[in-house]
């Protein structure tokens, strides 16, 4: 028997070492939720037949298995199973699962650090977390996992490959990755860790112009959002003339967050809207007045690692005219998980909705198309000449400087050679929508 209270959640798959994120939204009991006619009715019938068959294969097992199989195993199998055929997202959480997902918008758990999901029986990556391990070892969105040390994924659950990949902190594993353009695997090694989100980073680009980098949708993320910009306007000296925002492998995570994100920058109109088969998946989220930036330009960067809450921010802001949406088509997650705990102790992850954009866009399996398309890019600066001109320093015998420091002069220039390479070097895209954000400034 399901409890009264369930959490309403918008996330993607699972965060390595955590489940998922939990959003502060609460659906009514289910018994008092209004539902469709053809949802009651269908609740109201009974599958004789059906039932009959699970009874008889129970029967089976119990008495033909090899091994001795307790009814506890049997039944929470079968609930995984009734899941798992649905959709990508619904799930079976024990218990530990369960509290895991309640304390995952803490911004801090254990594992590896990437949004996976599961797809042709392979785990796929979503998205690596900012500042983690797995962003760290070079593991990129779109990735499959065929290989978990020496065990093959294929035929595993998401949830049995979370617990492998989990781990104490300091612990290696290898996967063995399948990345698109790359002729064989890949053997990636990732030293597991407490895994810190932070949730908000910013800094000024140039003059006027910021840069805000949201890594994942938290509980205090809306706040974090409107603290940094205050402290981008103390730096500037003044109001930004234009805002670059990055969602890009940005996971999703709490609905609520991202609602607050969105309304930071309209003044008025809906946000987002959700619809399911019963009343009480029904929402609707519209912009309180006041837009932080008074109508200064914005450019949202995404890629196909922005998932879920950060197409609601990304779609809202398109429909809403309020930004330039510049990069790659976004993953494409457009529904919504309610967690209902149930009376073991467990929970159950369910699809109940779907949401859309302001203008009745619903981008599941579909994503948000950027109205600037950005190719993968990446440019280079031209390598040493092949043959360098003799200097003293190449000469044998030569004398030293006699400054003493003369190999720590040149590590320090050779450091901050690297450190002042050019924005389209360092990060392409940045830099176009830094481009982009300055003519839009101008012609504001």
């Amino acid at each position: 028997m399901l409890k009264k209270k369930s959490i309403l959640i918008l996330t993607l798959g699972f965060l390595m070492g955590v489940l998922i994120s939990t959003g502060g939204s609460v659906f009514a009991d289910k018994d008092q939720s209004a539902e469709t006619p053809e949802a009651t009715q269908e609740s109201h019938s009974i599958p004789f037949e059906e039932l009959r068959a699970f009874t008889e294969v129970f029967g089976r097992i119990k008495r033909d298995y090899v091994e001795s199989v307790s009814d506890k195993k049997l039944l929470e199998g079968a609930i995984r199973g009734m899941l798992s055929e649905l959709d990508p997202h619904s799930s079976y959480l024990e218990g530990e699962q369960y509290k895991e997902l309640k304390e995952g918008t803490t911004g801090q758990f254990g594992g590896l650090g990437i949004e996976v999901t599961m797809e042709d029986g392979f785990v796929k990556v979503v998205s690596p977390i900012d500042d983690t391990p797995a962003q760290r070892a070079g593991m990129k969105a779109g990735d499959l996992i065929v290989r978990l040390d020496e065990k093959p994924v294929k035929g595993m659950s998401l949830i049995d490959a979370v617990k492998i990949m989990r781990g104490e902190p300091g612990s290696e594993i290898e996967l063995l990755v399948i990345r698109e353009g790359e002729e064989s695997p890949l053997k990636v090694k990732i030293t597991r860790a407490v895994i810190k989100v932070k949730s908000v980073k910013s800094r000024l680009l140039e003059k006027d112009f910021g840069y805000l980098r949201i890594s994942s949708f938290q509980s205090r993320t809306g706040q974090n959002l409107l603290d940094a910009l205050k402290s981008l306007e103390k730096e500037n000296e003044g109001q930004l003339s234009g805002l670059v925002l990055d969602l890009r492998n940005n996971p999703g995570g709490v609905l609520k967050a991202a609602v607050e994100v969105s309304d930071a920058f309209l003044e008025k109109g809906l946000i987002v809207f959700t619809e399911g088969r019963i009343k009480n998946s029904e929402m609707r989220f519209n912009a309180a007045p006041d837009d932080i930036l008074e109508g200064k330009p914005i450019v949202i960067l995404i890629n196909s690692g922005s998932a879920s809450a950060s197409e609601i921010v990304a779609g809202a802001l398109q429909d809403h005219k309020r930004a330039i949406i510049m990069g790659e088509k976004s993953f494409g997650k457009g529904s919504v998980q309610t967690i209902l705990p149930t009376s073991n102790g467990a929970a159950v992850k369910l699809t109940t909705a779907r949401y859309f954009t302001p203008s009745g866009r619903s981008i599941q399996a579909e994503g948000i198309e950027p109205d600037v398309t950005l190719a993968r890019v990446k440019l280079e600066t031209l390598g040493k000449a092949k043959f360098e001109p003799v200097k003293e320093a190449n000469l044998k015998r030569h004398l030293e400087n006699g400054n003493g420091n003369g190999k720590k002069e040149k590590d320090a220039e050779d450091k901050e050679a690297k450190d002042d390479q050019p924005l389209e070097i360092k990060d392409y895209p940045l830099h176009e929508a830094l481009t982009l954000l300055k003519g839009l400034s101008i012609l504001q």
